[in-house]
């Protein structure tokens, strides 16, 4: 299991190509077991309720996404974004392969 802190977040759904996700403090986690890697992103301190609360109503919770590690790097994938309104925050989970780019 590999851990990185995230420094900026940047998703993409619905009608939104591009729309920056402001938290406090973020984690990506990528786990690898028997040959198979999942991955997914904690996001705690997100500012935004009403993206928090537009992804609480809408069924179509797919999101394109980039983030920033705080060592530079940067990941880039598909996921499901699941709010966590009352805690204001949200579990990001992936759909497939997470490209990380070279930086």
């Amino acid at each position: 299991m590999e851990t990185i802190e995230l420094i900026a977040l940047t998703i993409g759904y619905a009608q939104h190509s591009s729309y920056k996700v402001a938290f406090s403090k973020a984690m990506l986690v990528i786990v690898t077991d028997y040959g198979d890697k999942l991955w997914y992103i904690d996001a705690d301190g997100v500012t935004d309720k009403a993206l928090l609360s537009w992804f609480g109503q809408n069924e179509d919770i797919r999101v394109q996404l980039t983030a920033k590690a705080i060592t530079g790097e940067e990941y880039q994938g598909t996921a499901y974004f699941h709010p966590n309104e009352p805690s204001s925050a949200a579990a990001i989970r992936g759909d497939g392969e997470l490209c990380r780019m070279k930086v």
